[in-house]
């Protein structure tokens, strides 16, 4: 029971931080393990998949092994030392904030009608040629990535801190960020990446499902966001990111998809919400209020999961349960 009531308290004390704090500019841990997992590609490099496999595992076991090290020592000591762990492993792996200062950048950029500027910035937020896309085009990139990385920086951390502590937090973002830097299908990552990407997908399956009912909850058109889901989220190439931005499509009444590119690489992806309209540049601020509201409802749902699974643990402890369980709590009277 004070485990996950130390979750609770150090989930919502991360993400307070990450809404009054977002990232630091210099010394993010996440970006320090991107250098570490870069410096493991670069010794165990082959083009092949059970090489990359071994990476997935090195990396992401090694992040989340050291997590469940250090969250078993201090829990051992300190329930406040547990709770501020919570706190600030929470705060390393969500990124709404951050997500939201660089998606508003851009729409202020095209509000200002500064094209250049815009296109300079959105390799911030996604990995498209931004030369490729005229102002819409931007606007709609932004909106298809705020709607993705809300399930991927936010929501898909806090379900696996619910279901598994520390551990899970870390854990997830490692495979996100592995991910991210080997699991797109160029010549070099074909293979080696393999093992990452589908990680990646097993991992982030349940957080894409609740961010889209919470988008769907959340949005100004529930009944528009469940039925893009239901229609156009299979028709996404991935599996994950289809039932996200058909969900935000739909709360939002715009469409999206179609065609982009990626490395010079394009791309021609089926529209979600074909019955909506175009995105505006006035949308980029709707979709960040609806993913900060998505992100909010989703820590509720893992401070209720976590409640909910103590609860079924067992029957109430008794006294010396509690004082074996809550050490640092004070005496019983």
């Amino acid at each position: 029971m004070c485990a996950d009531r130390d979750f609770a308290y150090g989930a919502a004390a991360g993400l307070l931080g990450d809404l009054l704090l977002g990232d630091p500019r210099r010394g993010h841990p996440v970006a320090a393990f991107g250098r570490a997992a870069g410096a493991v590609e670069r010794v165990l490099w082959r083009d092949h998949r059970g090489w990359g496999a071994l990476h997935a595992v090195v990396c992401a076991g090694g992040a989340a092994g050291a997590a469940a090290l250090a969250s078993s020592l201090v829990r051992r000591h300190s329930r406040a030392g547990s709770v501020a762990l919570t706190a600030a492993a929470t705060w390393a792996v969500v990124g709404g904030t951050s997500l939201g200062r660089e998606a508003r950048a851009i729409g202020g950029a095209l509000a200002a009608g500064d094209v250049e500027v815009a296109r300079e910035r959105l390799p911030h937020l996604c990995g498209r040629d931004p030369q490729a896309l005229d102002a819409d085009g931007i606007a709609r990139a932004v909106v298809e990535s705020v709607a993705e990385n809300t399930s991927d920086a936010v929501v898909g951390a806090l379900v696996w801190g619910a279901l598994a502590g520390v551990p899970g937090l870390v854990g997830f973002r490692a495979v996100n960020t592995l991910d991210a830097m080997v699991g797109h299908k160029s010549a070099r990552y074909l293979r080696y990446g393999w093992a990452s990407a589908r990680l990646d997908d097993v991992l982030g399956w349940p957080g894409a499902r609740l961010t889209a009912l919470l988008a769907a909850a959340a949005g100004d058109s529930p009944s528009g966001a469940l039925r893009a889901w239901r229609d156009d989220a299979a028709k996404h190439p991935s599996p994950n990111a289809g039932p996200v931005e058909a969900a935000f499509a739909g709360a939002l009444g715009v469409r999206l998809g179609g065609t982009l590119s990626y490395g010079g690489r394009v791309e021609h992806r089926p529209v979600l919400n074909g019955g909506g309209r175009d995105v505006a540049v006035a949308d980029i601020e709707r979709a960040v209020r609806l993913s900060r509201r998505v992100g909010l409802l989703a820590l509720g749902v893992a401070m209720a999961a976590r409640g909910n699974r103590s609860s079924a643990a067992g029957a109430v402890p008794t006294r010396s349960a509690l004082r074996n369980a809550c050490p640092q709590q004070g005496r019983h009277t």
